[in-house]
């Protein structure tokens, strides 16, 4: 893992690792954490915060996802509907079955195309291929796994067959409901991805 340095910050490295924690691992605002280290006599600006969780933030999910073994053979594929300035899109995630989040992308669509580079990028930087791809109903995956050659491998149910992927998506909506919704198509696919890979490690009770 890559050591991360807190030269040049004011503040001391707990101080700042503290406040990360609080962001991630509570729904939190940048100002609700300003003000709960206000209170114990350790606290920033919002802007220190922000400042600390924009820079940290990525720095922290590499590596993570560096120390993280190999996903499980069992994939569950699903997609949300997001609103980022005012505009339908969707969120397309994979998780394995220990609720590993293993890629994510921001599309404008909810069809083959879209399916077909969720699982070529899943498929291109994981390092095992799946055993079984568990999804909904949705035709889009069937067609996808057709030109892959997933077929026999693809298990398409409902929402509790599915269970680990829809479960994954409530920290995000908790999430997007604190900022307000996705403010732009960057932030709704880095946000997402990183906040994931932190908050799992962070959460001892994951939902």
């Amino acid at each position: 893992m890559r050591p991360i340095s807190f030269k040049w910050h004011r503040f001391p490295p707990e101080v700042i690792r503290h406040a990360v924690w609080l962001y991630f691992r509570f729904t939190l605002s940048i100002r609700d954490v300003e003000e709960l280290q206000a209170q114990t006599g350790r606290g920033g600006q919002p802007r220190s915060v922000r400042c600390w969780v924009n820079k940290f933030e990525p720095l922290m999910a590499a590596n993570l996802r560096k120390r993280r073994g190999p996903p499980t053979g069992r994939w569950h594929l699903d997609e949300m509907v997001v609103k980022i300035g005012g505009k339908r899109m969707f969120l397309w995630r994979a998780v394995d079955d220990e609720g590993e989040v293993l890629d994510m992308r921001v599309q404008q669509r909810r069809n083959k195309g879209a399916a077909l580079r969720l699982l070529r990028k899943l498929l291109g930087n994981q390092d095992v291929r799946p055993e079984v791809t568990v999804t909904d109903k949705l035709a889009s995956y069937r067609a996808a796994a057709r030109d892959l050659g997933l077929t026999d491998r693809h298990q398409p149910g409902g929402m509790r067959e599915n269970n680990w992927a829809e479960n994954s998506h409530l920290p995000i909506r908790r999430r997007e409901r604190k900022q307000q919704k996705f403010k732009s198509r960057a932030s709704a696919q880095n946000f997402p991805a990183t906040y994931a890979a932190v908050c799992k490690v962070f959460n001892l009770h994951p939902t």
